[in-house]
């Protein structure tokens, strides 16, 4: 089938992606492998190297002692890709490089080697920006650092680095510097189902896609395969748009996070109408700023993962405030989110379903169109109150969760085949409880 995409100049940014015929709400438009990849090093104990899911136990490679497997299966089908890695991870051990040291290395090992498919990608890596004329010079230093890093990297193996890149790389990569400062800015974080980081990849073509704080597309991953799934009804000649990042903030933030981040401002309706703003700051200002200023202390202590203090504090805070700051007040929604993580962590079951459902509201509001994030929260409560025997109460959020999910992930998504068993366990344990009450 031919893809109904194509490659076009958007008006005042440059390359992009639109829509050569009409795409329906939910419908697949793309999909793709990436050109290189790798899991987070935060989490090499946790994830597959090779099919990128999560196990409680892993094999572990014997040589490098850092790339994990489910099986032997695994293991072997991942080899052609880590014999290269594992070489030079042996020789640095136990110092282990950055993700974008080992993306950046992946690359170079992906295009020194037969391509594994003839696909034509709508977007080459010697097309991608670096963007190194207009970051700052605090920023450049940095990847300067990082190239260094990746020349040291690359010399375990092999006496002149160099050389390789000079062979295997199209000219205007060829540079450490300049490869680095690509697949920074390029590079996407591959999720699991219920959008948990588990690693990074390039993906040359659906780099392409421009940024819109309401796009018509999003993005959802099976192990390292990335799906593009419209979210809206989408015209023939329609650019094709995503997030770049959460779009849960206010529009000076989301402005300086993408001019930090991906080097432009953001003029998106959203950005420019700003009509979010004044629902986000709702309530008593000098309340919500209590809560925007202790934010983050609680941030440090959910990454210590310091569950206890981290409730406590947000039980205390909460309370404070009271009714002077709706729940859907932006700072107010990001300290319920916080005080449902750490009573999810501690046990406190009760507790967190109260916390989930009070953020509901707020993600229907904040999320109009199909969003994953906006799914997978439902889902999260859903399974609380399902845990909690609020059966009917679970049937109905897992099946607001499943209008959501069916669209961004799609039918075939493991996502949506829990999604429709956990309803199917809803309505056998009502079933149940009607026949034990007659």
């Amino acid at each position: 089938m031919a893809p109904k995409l194509e490659r076009f100049v958007s008006p005042g940014k440059g390359n992009g992606l639109r829509a050569t015929a009409s795409i329906r709400r939910g419908e697949l438009v793309y999909s793709a492998e990436p050109l290189g990849c790798c899991v987070s090093n935060k989490l090499v104990r946790d994830v597959c190297h090779h099919c990128y899911t999560r196990h409680q136990t892993l094999l572990r490679c014997s040589q490098c002692k850092m790339a994990r497997y489910c099986n032997i299966t695994c293991q072997r089908q991942a080899w052609s890709d880590h014999k290269r890695e594992c070489k030079r991870l042996r020789s640095l051990l136990p110092r282990i490089p950055t993700d974008s040291v080992r993306l950046a290395a992946r690359l170079i090992f992906a295009l020194s080697s037969p391509p594994k498919s003839s696909s034509e990608e709508l977007y080459t890596l010697e097309e991608h920006e670096s963007h190194l004329s207009s970051v700052s010079e605090e920023k450049k230093h940095g990847l300067s650092q990082l190239a260094s890093m990746l020349e040291l990297y690359l010399q375990q193996e092999l006496p002149d680095p160099a050389q390789e890149m000079t062979a295997a790389l199209p000219p205007s990569c060829r540079e450490p510097l300049s490869l680095i400062a690509k697949v920074t800015c390029n590079c996407f974080t591959i999720s699991d189902g219920e959008l948990r980081e588990i690693g990074v990849g390039l993906y040359p073509s659906l780099s392409l896609l421009n940024h819109d704080c309401r796009p018509n597309c999003v993005m959802v991953f099976e192990g390292t395969n990335l799906q593009l799934k419209a979210v809206r009804d989408v015209n023939p000649e329609e650019e094709l748009t995503i997030s770049y990042i959460e779009t849960l903030s206010l529009t000076e933030d989301r402005r300086r996070q993408l001019e930090d981040q991906y080097h432009f401002t953001c003029h998106c309706q959203q950005c420019d109408s700003q009509d979010k703003d004044g629902f986000m700051l709702s309530g008593v200002e000098s309340s919500w700023r209590l809560l925007k200023e202790a934010l983050p202390k609680l941030e440090g202590l959910k990454a210590e993962s310091d569950w206890q203090t981290l409730l406590e504090s947000c039980r205390h805070l909460l309370s404070t405030v009271g009714g002077d700051v709706p729940d859907e007040n932006l700072y107010k929604l990001r300290m319920t989110d916080m005080a449902l993580d750490a009573s999810i962590h501690l046990g406190h079951w009760e507790e967190a379903v109260g916390y989930g459902e009070k953020t509901l509201p707020a993600y229907r509001q904040y999320y109009p169109d199909p969003h994953p994030v906006h799914g997978v929260q439902l889902m999260r409560v859903g399974k609380l109150q399902h845990y909690l025997e609020h059966t009917e109460d679970a049937l109905d959020t897992f099946k607001q969760a499943y209008q959501i999910i069916k669209l961004t992930h799609g039918d075939d998504h493991p996502m949506t085949t829990d999604l429709l068993m956990k309803m199917e366990e809803c309505r056998t344990e009502m079933a149940q409880q009607a026949s034990n009450s007659c």
